[in-house]
């Protein structure tokens, strides 16, 4: 965050720069808002780009193996271009390679999930899906199993058909 402020503030010189140049160029014929104007276009074009280059730099930093499961995309009426093309401020990945299942219950599949935000540190939450009742449930305290891979202590979330977290995780290539 704060490398994207210095970024900012040097487009917003940069700008100025611009601005200051041209009216140079003009022999002074520029209006006198040009060189605020500029270092404020600058700005606003600086903070878009970060805005819109973040989820592709942070995807391209995922480790091997992380599958993107869904994306939620921010539209604001204080930034209007938004509405046109929205950009993506936060997303769910699902670790593969976590996948973990019980020979008793195939159906049962337990994977780490990551949420990750645009101004928001990654969090991580094993998640368990029911494929047979399409349900999933956060494993947190309070939550244990048996041998026989029952469970207990489980508050069951049932988000309806075609939810892409539980898709995904019934999706996956199992252990």
């Amino acid at each position: 965050m704060f490398f994207e402020m210095v970024a900012t503030l040097v487009a917003g010189f940069a700008g100025a720069g611009v601005a200051l140049l041209l009216n140079k160029l003009t022999r002074g014929r520029m209006p006198k808002w040009a060189m605020p104007a500029g270092a404020a276009l600058a700005m606003i074009v600086a903070t878009a780009a970060n805005e819109y280059g973040w989820y592709d730099r942070t995807q391209q930093t995922l480790p091997e193996g992380f599958k993107i499961v869904q994306t939620v995309e921010n539209q604001s009426f204080y930034r209007p271009w938004t509405y046109i093309n929205p950009f993506v401020e936060r997303f769910i990945a699902v670790d593969e390679p976590s996948l973990r299942t019980h020979d008793d219950k195939p159906a049962l599949r337990m994977v780490d999930t990551y949420f990750l935000g645009r101004w928001s540190a990654p969090e991580k939450m094993v998640v368990l899906a029911d494929c047979a009742t399409g349900r999933r449930a956060p494993l947190i305290d309070g939550v244990s199993f048996n041998a026989g891979g029952d469970i207990s202590g489980i508050d069951w979330f049932a988000p309806g058909e075609g939810d892409p977290l539980v898709t995904a995780i019934c999706n996956l290539e199992g252990s």
